[in-house]
């Protein structure tokens, strides 16, 4: 054979061979313990302990009913009840005591993300009234006019 096509060949072997050595050296040993059946093979045991030890940044509406009861009533009997008090004010881990107030997200680009007018086939937003943001009062911030916790009434 010439060496044109066994130099590319020589190369192509090394290669392989590279990427098995590297593979003792980086898979871990607990990686596929549990066999072909589970998976596909692609489990490392080790990992339920990370997800366990993972800290959780959604509290959920229980978490907020604590210190924020008004607002939760409010939100539960409005047409923003399916959505979470997380999707507007961030997740609540690490939510400070103590303290008044924190500052609001309150641009329409945040509230466009669940009520902008999609034209699409079949592209309802559930029970969540879609607007056309480039025809309604776009010159304003949504809070201008309507409170989130209770979207029916204007301020």
């Amino acid at each position: 054979m010439k060496w044109h096509v066994l130099r590319p060949l020589w190369v192509a072997i090394g290669l392989v061979g590279a990427i098995l050595v590297a593979r003792v050296f980086l898979v871990p040993d607990d990686f596929g313990v549990h066999g072909k059946n589970f998976t596909y093979g692609y489990y490392r045991l080790s990992n339920v302990q990370e997800w366990v030890d993972f800290p959780v940044k959604y509290q959920g509406r229980e978490g907020c009913v604590e210190c924020h009861e008004a607002n939760v009533v409010t939100l539960n009997a409005s047409s923003h009840a399916p959505v979470e008090c997380e999707n507007c004010h961030g997740p609540g881990a690490h939510h400070p005591d103590g303290i008044e107030s924190l500052p609001l997200n309150t641009t329409r680009e945040l509230c466009l993300r669940c009520h902008a007018y999609l034209e699409y086939p079949n592209s309802a937003r559930g029970s969540l009234i879609s607007i056309e943001d480039k025809r309604h009062r776009r010159r304003r911030e949504c809070v201008k006019c309507h409170d989130p916790h209770d979207p029916g009434e204007d301020t």
